[in-house]
């Protein structure tokens, strides 16, 4: 059974963090939408790296289109148990960054499925026929929070509880 980490959590940093990715997020995703049409492209690196306005009505990779309801409710309880964590996870600066980009990122997309049904994704990246997913800057702070979490698992050192700063 683990302890709970000794003072209290770090809710400034936490949520000043998520607020400034929802505001990034949802600016970029403003501008792309006035900037381009559905589909619409704008090539930054030849076809290797450009932004294209997709509205993606599923999940991760473009899964299970047209659930936006069902993946609007999962937000916001994924947003509640994030929260949650983060006031059992005391004063440790990792997990603080990494709960607040993983909150930053699911309020964004949660913000996009509750207000459009749908998520606004716009940076495409690949090789030729070799693409990866689009997506936004709310997708990339989840992934850069998954892998501090994989980091974490691997480290575990890294996510043990900070004392009180004297």
């Amino acid at each position: 059974m683990t302890v709970a980490a000794p003072g209290r959590p770090l809710w400034a940093p936490f949520l000043l963090l998520a607020a400034s990715i929802v505001v990034v997020d949802q600016l970029t995703k403003a501008w792309i939408t006035q900037a381009l049409a559905p589909d619409g492209v704008i090539r930054l690196v030849g076809e290797n790296l450009r932004l294209i306005y997709t509205q993606n009505s599923g999940a991760l990779f473009g899964l299970f289109r047209g659930q936006a309801a069902p993946f609007a409710i999962l937000s916001l309880a994924v947003i509640a148990v994030i929260v949650a964590y983060h006031g059992r996870s005391g004063r440790n600066p990792y997990m603080t960054l990494t709960l607040g980009l993983l909150l930053g990122g699911a309020i964004g997309n949660a913000i996009d499925r509750l207000r459009l049904t749908y998520v606004v994704d716009f940076v495409d990246a690949g090789i030729g026929d070799l693409r990866f997913y689009t997506f936004n800057v709310a997708d990339s702070c989840i992934s850069a929070a998954v892998l501090l979490l994989l980091l974490m698992a691997i480290r575990p050192r890294l996510a043990e509880p900070r004392g009180v700063a004297s």
